[in-house]
């Protein structure tokens, strides 16, 4: 049975049993799939300040974001290196370009979207480390998701208060929402693949 955790209520439906058992089944791909989702978000903290870096705000709170992104990214190559997993290529799922795809590419439009869809990549993660952390059948293991859940929260947050830092607040809500619907078509249906946003 799917232990029910809170639920995010930006996000449109909350992830399906059946990724919860395709993730449990194939711990090792998701792992490695966690470092590499890791490191892009670090790297999408980083991009962001070099394309807007007159946004003082902004570049001060993903410098943190982007430290703290990759010591993640050490502590699930840890993991990786104790079950002998090598640091290899994975072929993403679309989740990740089919977002991407809803930015707009005109400023200012393109900055507000980037921060929103960043935003929506982080609470499916909190979703869904929550998830892991609940189902893992490896102690150790579930503790660690637990562990990170708390700052994939706060990083979903300060995308969204950066958003409402730059634009009406208003604006902000009305693209939230088309967003989040697009971002929960994305996952309806199950990727073969196990990923964490799969």
């Amino acid at each position: 049975m799917l232990t029910q955790l809170p639920t995010i209520n930006v996000l449109k439906q909350p992830t399906s049993s059946a990724w919860v058992e395709q993730a449990i089944a194939n711990l090792d791909i998701i792992l490695l799939d966690h470092s590499h989702c890791e490191r892009k978000a670090a790297g999408v903290a980083l991009n962001m300040m070099f394309r807007y870096p007159s946004n003082t705000k902004m570049v001060r709170e993903l410098t943190a974001i982007a430290r703290e992104e990759l010591e993640h990214f050490e502590l699930v190559n840890q993991w990786l290196e104790r079950r002998n997993i090598s640091l290899a290529p994975l072929p993403p799922p679309p989740y990740g370009a089919g977002l991407k795809a809803q930015v707009r590419p005109k400023e200012p439009e393109r900055f507000l979207d980037s921060l929103l869809v960043t935003g929506l990549i982080e609470a499916r993660s909190h979703e869904r480390l929550g998830l892991l952390a609940a189902h893992c059948p490896e102690p150790e293991l579930a503790k660690f998701y637990r562990g990170l859940m708390a700052s994939e929260a706060r990083h979903y947050g300060i995308y969204w208060v950066l958003a409402a830092t730059y634009f009406d607040r208003e604006i902000v809500m009305q693209r939230l929402d088309e967003l989040a619907i697009v971002e929960s078509e994305l996952l309806a249906t199950l990727h073969p693949e196990p990923r964490i946003h799969s």
